[in-house]
């Protein structure tokens, strides 16, 4: 059996050839017409099944992007986990707000078991499968063998560390903030625009002090300290109206070391500062489908939700517009 529409080619053929009596030349002229359209016709019917082909494989490329999908070998049944069909999460002892709340990652309530959980998913696994355990800072970062699959309590990005353990994409972007205390002049301002009378402070050599110069853009100059110690003493004492720390420093200081403290708000991010990425041991077999489950989450747009829900406004840290 020929291709379609082939069959009525030679009838086309005899029709044109029958019509009436009709010279070598002329005969030979129909023959060059008729071949000329098939060749045109099935050259057209190529093309046109190429295209389609190219435009299912840009849908599809473009739907994976959209959706934030991962490869098909990153799945819990052929993912290396420590425990077959579980994944084994680590977290500190004890683990503090706003990162886990009430110190209970299993509730998924807090930034960082938000985070896991929603990497966890997209690898495949339910809450269910989902174990915690607890280390030490220092005890994740040193090398070794791992009783996790990967870990996340802050855990900067850094060369040095890189030669210790393996790390995922990063997670989180640490932003600058303004912390002050009630009642201070700058106690529920909104805006930069508002901190341009402050007296601010900052850590000399910091990305801190930097913030403060490149984007508060005070009318006074900024008062530097040898550290942020010192910095939180002036503070305490009331010789100035905020300091200028990272967000996670931040919430530490107003929970913490400043009575009656408060973040007054997130400066607007420049790209810059300190990256959290999930902590894995390092050659991980996993490192690079945990990787792509990051890297997935903030396609999707999930990463993003979950930052805003645990570490924005309800938080107690709003972006300073």
């Amino acid at each position: 059996m020929g291709c379609p529409g082939e069959q009525t080619r030679p009838r086309k053929w005899q029709a044109r050839v029958q019509q009436g009596p009709l010279g070598p030349t002329t005969v030979v002229t129909q023959a060059r017409t008729i071949i000329k359209e098939i060749s045109v016709k099935i050259s057209t019917r190529i093309t046109a099944g190429i295209s389609v082909a190219v435009l299912a494989l840009a849908l599809t490329s473009c739907a994976t992007k959209s959706t934030g999908a991962i490869s098909s070998d990153c799945t819990k049944d052929g993912l290396a986990s420590l425990t077959a069909g579980k994944l084994t999460i680590g977290t500190g002892n004890p683990a503090y707000y706003p990162w886990v709340i009430d110190d209970k990652p299993e509730s998924g309530n807090g930034f960082e078991p938000a985070v896991a959980y929603a990497v966890a998913d997209k690898l495949g696994f339910a809450k269910a499968d989902v174990n915690w355990v607890r280390t030490t800072f220092d005890g994740a970062v040193t090398p070794g063998a791992k009783n996790f699959d990967f870990n996340l309590q802050q855990f900067s990005i850094t060369e040095e560390r890189k030669l210790a353990v393996d790390f995922s994409s990063p997670y989180y972007t640490a932003p600058q903030a303004v912390v002050s205390y009630k009642g201070s002049a700058i106690d529920g301002k909104t805006t930069v625009a508002d901190l341009a009378t402050a007296k601010l402070g900052a850590a000399v050599g910091t990305t801190s002090l930097n913030a403060v110069i490149d984007i508060v853009k005070g009318k006074a100059d900024p008062q530097v300290f040898n550290d942020n110690a010192a910095a939180v003493t002036a503070l305490k004492n009331h010789q100035i109206d905020g300091i200028v720390v990272d967000l996670p420093t931040a919430f530490y200081l107003s929970g913490v070391e400043i009575p009656n403290g408060l973040i007054v708000g997130q400066l607007p991010s420049t790209g810059k500062g300190d990256q959290f990425g999930l902590l894995l041991a390092k050659d991980s077999p996993i490192t690079k489908c945990v990787t792509e489950a990051v890297d997935a989450i903030t396609k999707d747009g999930t990463l993003a939700s979950i930052t805003d829900k645990w570490l924005g406004s309800t938080a107690g840290a709003p972006v300073l517009k």
